[in-house]
């Protein structure tokens, strides 16, 4: 399709108008017999005044009423004719002789609707002798055409969407819109200059009374079948289907049957407020009678300011709608209608928890609790309890899902109790209780219940499969669904202790996707995306995803808090920023007291602990880490679930110089070993590990657990392994070999290097790794060095070093030559390999010969 604007005037033609306007401009004295058709403000009548502009150019008269009879008519002259829908019978037979005479030349322009039959007559005659042009909207490339015959907003692209998105494409639309916008700023705007809008009172003042009110009918944005319209307007099917007929005539409601955004603002805003608030409350009443959606209508209303107005009884039904996908509007509404009257707290308490905002959910459920019927007590009991998990108080949260009574309760009573680490609670909480029926979310509650106690006292593997079971049966409903934790959280949190990554990612995706638990839920499943990455090594990917949770919306709840903080300085440290570490150790401190530890959070806590070890300041942290090794003991230490808080102490007491303790450790995890992969793996790297601090470096033994941490989703920790053994041997092949695997790990490739020198070895970086560690920079030059990583300028570290520019750069030149490095980028990779793994040298002293395990 080709669009073209016509000097003159603003018309946007396709190729068909505009080559009939082109062979009148060529040849005026052809024949022409035409119609021409569409609903109003599709460019009928401007189409008709540049036909008569390029006959009356080349000189022929132009008629345009239509003679009493055909007799009359000039046979020289041109007779354009406007409006025929609106002519009488006879005229419209007059005109029908001309065309079947085909000695005059005749246009005549009209709506498809009204159609006498006169009118079918005439245009079925103009088909016949004639040629047809059937007006259409706007394509977004003629909004463009249209859009750039204006100097003051041309064709940018966003611009056009805009326009066209509001107006639909009908020519007239667009006008109006592009006018009011000429003048303003040049960004497209959020909303219709009101100018667009107002344009619109004569349209509507003209229109009949019911047209008006289907119009304000279908402003409300609910589907609207035939039947329902019958009984909204009070008419037979058959006079709204002309009702129809002639609103789509009038070019305000389209093929569709859908009001264009601009029309549907105008609609709402210059319609009588008392027309307008008796339309939508007939409306809401006939679809509450039919079972019908009626979030829409309350959204128009709403958006209207006339929520006052809304029945209360059709304010709740909305609500209900809502809660799955919009929780917080549904919470609002609940609120409206509970204003007026409706027993509906517990209900808002339960949207305002999905929602997120457990503190108004806590209120409302907290007086409910002391002063309503017993069954808004029994929910309000599981929404207080449902927010206390969240904010870790896990022994009052069990408390009220027991004395709720509902059967998911009881589940979620146990899942909370094992994870306080009180089994004999949670045996008492796992009742059964045959009288509530096996809805889907009282089957996942105890499969969740079943699958943390697997966790605890069975095998990793059945607990992964029957939380994943958990998590299946809420994905169709799960939205709506209040839940202390999620199954897909318990189930990344069992896959990620047992070692098996790519399950948890995969449970999270589903769990996002199917939008378990609703928003309440999805910053926990984001968090626990973060933690898989952050331990893969993926640091930026991590940092992102972290973004998108703390970036915005209200403050994080504390155990979510507990994560994100473990997560910023995870990603800190894995990075070496050392001034990351130090300024978000007092935030994660505060974390830690304000969510007490459970059996969930034992990975942040773990992970805070090796921050911690790293500061200097591990001391601060041990009433913490001595309450999860008492919580971990009474459940009788499973091996699932300890054996992660095993492998973050062995580093901490490495970062810390404390070699019994790291044996201990170590026997820990050795002892886990048979129990899940994971225990398998890091019980062999932690063996490795200890070794290698030892000066003991057996390159294929330390190769192989390196590997087996990497396998295991540990791709971080494998490649520090590889690389820590490499900087500890004497031994160039074997360093050479485990550098390699580091690069390899890390997602380098290994084998050769721009700049390896003939005859093997590895270059510069072998040059620099077969020197002790503590031997080849300064302390100053490692201080220049962590900040030189941090992104910092010479004159920046300058002046934090109270020294200058100059000396840094000396600072660096003097590194870069000790180190052999060829250029810039192979310096920075090797001091992130030595400042990474500063403190686990002990500054080049080996550690004392274990005892034995």
């Amino acid at each position: 399709m080709t669009t073209t604007a016509p000097a003159g005037h603003r018309l946007v033609l396709d190729r068909g108008p505009q080559a009939l306007l082109d062979g009148v401009a060529a040849d005026p004295s052809g024949p022409l017999l035409l119609a021409v058709t569409g609903p109003g403000g599709h460019g009928r009548s401007a189409y008709l005044r540049e036909l008569a502009r390029a006959y009356r150019r080349a000189g022929t008269t132009v008629r345009e009423d239509v003679p009493e009879l055909p007799d009359a008519a000039d046979p020289d002259a041109v007779l354009l004719v406007d409006d025929a829908h609106l002519l009488d019978d006879r005229r419209l037979r007059t005109l029908r002789h001309l065309v079947a005479g085909r000695r005059h030349r005749v246009a005549v322009g009209y709506r498809p609707w009204p159609r006498s039959a006169a009118l079918v007559e005439l245009a079925d005659a103009l088909r016949r002798e004639g040629q047809l042009i059937l007006l259409t909207p706007f394509t977004r490339e003629q909004t463009g055409a249209y859009l750039a015959a204006v100097p003051e907003l041309g064709r940018r692209a966003e611009l056009v969407d805009f326009v066209h998105g509001q107006t639909a494409g009908v020519p007239r639309d667009v006008e109006r819109l592009v006018r009011a916008l000429r003048g303003q700023d040049a960004a497209a705007p959020a909303e219709p200059p009101r100018q667009a809008v107002l344009e619109f009172g004569p349209d509507l003042d003209d229109l009949a009374p019911d047209v008006r009110r289907l119009l304000l009918a279908v402003a409300a944005g609910v589907p609207l079948p035939l039947d329902l319209l019958a009984a909204l307007l009070g008419r037979e099917p058959s006079e709204v289907d002309t009702l129809v007929a002639a609103t789509r005539a009038a070019g305000l409601l389209g093929a569709d049957g859908r009001l264009a955004p601009l029309v549907r603002r105008a609609v709402t805003a210059l319609s009588p407020a008392a027309e307008r608030t008796a339309v939508w409350q007939r409306l809401s009443e006939v679809q509450l009678a039919r079972g019908g959606p009626v979030l829409p209508l309350v959204r128009a209303i709403l958006a209207a300011g006339v929520a006052a107005d809304c029945p209360a009884g059709t304010l709740e039904a909305a609500a209900e709608e809502a809660i799955g996908g919009e929780p917080a509007l549904a919470a609002e509404l609940f609120a409206a209608a509970a204003a007026a009257g409706r027993p509906v707290a517990a209900r808002q308490a339960v949207a305002a928890a999905l929602a997120g905002d457990l503190d108004a959910a806590l209120r409302l459920a907290d007086r409910l609790l002391a002063s309503a019927a017993p069954t808004e007590r029994a929910e309000a009991a599981l929404v207080a309890a449902t927010a206390l998990a969240h904010r870790g108080q896990v022994g009052r949260s069990v408390e009220l899902y027991r004395w709720s009574g509902a059967a998911p309760a009881a589940a979620f009573a146990a899942v909370g109790a094992l994870a306080g680490g009180h089994p004999g609670d949670a045996s008492g909480a796992y009742a059964d209780d045959r009288d509530d029926p096996p809805t889907l979310h009282a089957s996942a509650a105890r499969l969740m219940a079943e699958g943390v106690r697997d966790s605890i006292t069975g095998a990793p593997t059945a607990a992964l499969s029957t939380l994943v079971q958990a998590t299946a049966l809420l994905e169709p409903d799960g939205r709506a669904v209040l839940l202390p934790d999620s199954p897909a959280a318990l189930a990344a949190l069992t896959a990620v202790h047992g070692g098996e990554l790519d399950i948890a990612d995969r449970v999270l995706d589903r769990a996002l996707a199917s939008g378990i638990g609703g928003p309440l839920m999805v910053r926990r499943h984001r968090l626990l995306q973060a933690w898989i990455l952050m331990v893969r090594g993926r640091t930026a990917d991590a940092a992102d995803r972290l973004a998108s949770v703390t970036g915005r919306g209200r403050p994080l709840e504390s155990r979510d808090l507990l994560f994100a903080t473990a997560l910023e300085l995870g990603i800190a440290r894995r990075n070496s920023d050392l001034g990351a570490l130090q300024r978000g150790w007092g935030h994660a401190l505060e974390a830690v007291v304000r969510h007490p530890v459970d059996l969930f959070t034992l990975l942040p806590l773990g992970e805070l602990a090796i921050v911690g070890a790293r500061l200097g300041d591990l001391d601060r942290l041990a009433p913490h880490l001595h309450r999860a090794r008492s919580l971990l003991a009474r459940l009788g230490d499973p091996p699932l679930w300890s054996a992660p808080l095993h492998w973050s102490g062995l580093h901490a007491a490495i970062l810390t110089e404390e070699p019994a303790v790291a044996d201990d450790h170590v026997a820990a995890l050795l002892a886990a070993a048979p129990h899940s992969r994971y225990a398998a793996v890091v019980a062999a790297a932690a063996a490795s590990w200890v070794d290698v601090l030892r000066g003991v470096v057996d390159p294929v033994r330390v190769e192989a657990a390196a590997r087996g941490l990497h396998d295991a989703g540990l791709c971080w920790d494998g490649a520090r392994l590889a690389g820590q053994a490499a900087i500890r041997t004497s031994d160039r092949r074997a360093m050479t070999a485990l550098l390699d695997c580091a690069r390899m790990l890390q997602g380098r490739p290994a084998g050769n290097r721009a700049g390896q020198r003939p005859g093997g070895g590895d270059g510069p970086v072998a040059d620099a790794l077969t020197t002790p560690a503590a031997h080849r920079l300064s302390d100053r030059e490692r201080e220049v060095a962590e900040l030189v990583l941090a992104g910092l300028t010479y004159r920046e570290i300058g002046d934090r070093l109270f020294i200058s520019a100059k000396t840094v750069e000396h600072h660096v030149a003097r590194m870069r030559s000790r180190l052999n490095c060829a250029n810039r980028a192979e310096l920075l990779a090797l001091l992130r390999t030595i400042v990474a793994h500063r403190p686990d040298t002990a500054a080049g002293r080996p550690w004392p010969e274990r005892v034995a395990r």
